[in-house]
This record gives structure tokens, sequence and C-alpha cells, in this order.
């Protein structure tokens, strides 16, 4: 799923192909594949009729390096994720499978408009699941890059998937990265999480919408959702605040937060609509200028599914929507800001590790190490320590 897949996020961004791979190096790569996927018990009439004639798909690379949660601005994507249709879409496809969604909830714990924004995120409520081959798209990644550790154990997971006669050969079409069916399961998520709703013998992602809804409400049960609680809301912060906080491991109770000068974008106060020892952490995606949110243990596991920010968030959002609450964005992006580019990305950690602030690798990858980094410098240079890796902070650096 693009779920614990992208929930993968950070080792996705950057990966890529340095030059076209000779068919040749490729075959050979496959023979020695063939070996690892025989000791993890694959048969070699599935290796025969599953890798027999396989290639590179260049295309691949291209994707990895540009996944829009990550490469494209916060407010661009939640634009998109977010968009009146999905939302139309979204309440319409909601309704007609309320029954259904009204079951598997009650059966795991999982809110049936978390269950529905998923859906909606990962293939538009099963309008677009991806037509790439996966095994293709697993062996391209487990060929060559960054990710082959990735793309090997995802590709033996749809062997296991063929080998177990639990899908056919065929029925492996999702994304450039592997992941299939209405909500964007990766081989090994399918494996361990997928469910048989119906006791029909088969745990269908791809055709079956209680085996979609089931296997996703199992999947976020599991990685610690709650159900009746909130993922979180947007917070205003008060013109003292220290956005040193807003780091991922700081975690206050909210009353810890209210007391700080937290208050809800709209609505009732924290203290008010939350158990007061409930602890959450803040979240600054767009730094000191953006909105800012408190998020929950949901938001949490919903992370897990996508290890990204934008995506949790869209969820989220989401949801809302389609429980006909509104998730509307209160406080302003800063539109005017520009992403930055892997190469700006890597030149700005580049910049802290010279100035002896330890980002982790230079890999493009602004995860929590690299927002510590340059926290630190910014509080140092006097400037608001929200860890927003922007144009403007790259040419003070520089």
């Amino acid at each position: 799923m693009k779920n614990l897949l992208a929930g993968l996020s950070a080792v996705f961004v950057g990966f890529g192909s340095s030059a076209l791979a000779a068919p040749a190096d490729f075959e050979r790569w496959l023979q020695s594949f063939r070996a690892e996927a025989s000791a993890a018990g694959i048969s070699d009439a599935t290796l025969d009729s599953a890798l027999t004639g396989l290639s590179v798909n260049e295309r691949v690379y291209e994707l990895n390096d540009n996944q829009p949660e990550f490469s494209r601005a916060i407010w661009d994507y939640l634009d998109g994720a977010v968009s009146a249709t999905r939302i139309q879409n979204g309440q319409t496809k909601y309704l007609e499978n309320r029954k259904l969604l009204t079951l598997i909830e009650d059966a795991y714990g999982v809110d049936a408009e978390i269950i529905s924004a998923i859906w909606g995120l990962e293939s538009s409520y099963g309008a677009i699941m991806g037509s790439y081959d996966a095994i293709q798209a697993l062996a391209t990644l487990a060929f060559e890059g960054r990710r082959t550790g990735y793309g090997r154990s995802q590709l033996i997971g749809a062997l296991k998937i063929i080998e177990h006669g639990y899908a056919g050969r065929d029925d492996l079409k999702g994304s450039w990265a592997g992941a299939m069916g209405h909500t964007q399961f990766i081989p090994t998520t399918y494996l361990s999480y997928a469910v048989d709703h119906d006791g029909d013998g088969r745990r269908d992602i791809w055709n079956n919408l209680g085996d979609v809804f089931a296997s996703t409400a199992n999947y976020l049960s599991v990685s610690g959702y709650t159900g009746d609680e909130a993922w979180g809301l947007e917070v205003r912060l008060p013109g003292d605040f220290d956005y040193a906080l807003a780091d991922s491991n700081t975690k206050k109770a909210v009353v810890e937060w209210s007391a700080l000068g937290l208050s809800a974008t709209r609505g009732a106060d924290l203290t008010e609509r939350f158990d007061p020892n409930l602890r959450g952490r803040l979240i600054i995606p767009a730094g000191a200028r953006g909105p800012a949110f408190l998020v929950f243990g949901n938001f949490e596991a919903i992370l897990k599914y996508n290890r990204s920010t934008a995506y949790a968030l869209a969820v989220s959002l989401l949801s809302e929507e389609i429980a006909g609450r509104s998730g509307a964005v209160v406080s302003v992006w800063p539109r005017e800001d520009r992403p930055l580019s892997l190469t700006e990305r890597k030149s700005l950690q580049q910049a802290l590790k010279d100035r002896g602030y330890d980002p982790g690798p230079v890999d493009g990858i602004i995860g929590a190490g690299t927002k510590r980094a340059l926290r630190a410098w910014q509080k140092a240079a006097g400037l608001p320590a929200d860890g927003y890796a922007s144009a403007s902070i790259l040419n003070a650096l520089n």
C-alpha cells in the first residue's frame, strides 16, 4: 500500500538509476535472485512463470525520485489530495457502502471515514489502482539503487502470493512501487494483514470491498489505531511560542499544550474537547509561517500506512469532510515558498554538517535528524527554530 510502503517513505526518496541497465547485467542478477527466492520456498514453476522475459522498467526509477508526498509543497499536495471532487466522490462512496463500512468499523475499531479517506487517497475509490506489472516493478527496484533491500523482500512477497494461490500472476498489477489493490497493499503487508472478510477463501483486495475495507482496518488496528479518538486538529500558536517544541520526540498532555497557549482554530477549547491527559505532538509542516496541528495516536497509526506527514494530514482532513465535518485548513499556507529540489536538500544537509550540526546522511531526506540539526542552527542564528527547510533557509546557510 502506499502504506507501510511509502510508510517506508524516507527511503524511497532519492533512489534512482545511474544509467540505463544493460539487459545482460539484469539477466545475471535475475539468475542470482532465483536462488534467493528458491531458498525462501518459491517453486521453480512459480519462478519460471513469474520471472521469464522480465526486463528493467526505467520509468520506475523516475517515479521513485519524484513521489508527490515528498517532492511537492504540502499545500499543492493537499490541494489535489483533498480536492472538491475527491470530497464529493468520497461522501458518495461512503453513503453507498455505509452498511459495510459500519460493520468493519465495529469489528476493528477503525472509523469508517478514515478507511474511506485512505481508499480515496490510494486509488480514488477504486478508480485508479495502477497498471504497472508488480513483478517487473519490484524486480527493477531490487536490481539496483538504494532500495534494493525493499525490492527484494517485496518481490519475494509477491512471488509467495502467487505460490500460495492467493492471486494469479496477471492479477499483480499496481503502482510503480508494487503496491496493489483498492488501498494499495505492498506484498509483505498483504501477506501479514490482508483479511478474507466474507469467508470465500480469498483475500481479494482487488475486487472485494469487504476484504478491502477489513484488510485496511486490520492494518490500522494493528498499527495502534483507537476507535472514536480524534486524529488531531488545527491549532493556533501564541506569538512567543518556542517552535523547537514542534519536534517528533516532544509529546505533551492536552492540558500542557493548552497552558503553553495553544488553542483550537475552530470549535471548543482543547481541554473542553479532549481528555486533558491525552498526549499529542505538534506538527508545523510549513514552518512558523504556516498552519499548525496537534496530532494524537491515530495520526501516528496513519503514518505507519505511509510515512509522510503530507499523506497522513491529507487522510485526516479528507476523513473530516467525508464524515460531514469541515476539514478545511483555517490558517494560510506560505504559498510563495517553493519546495527544495533533491540537490538543494542535499546541499542544505551538507551545509549543516559543515557547520557542525549533524543531519545524519546527506541523502536529501528531510527527516527527524535533519530537522533537529536545522533547529539547532536556527536557534544559534537567532531564527525561529521551526526546522523548516525552505529556499530562504538554504540561502542563509550558504
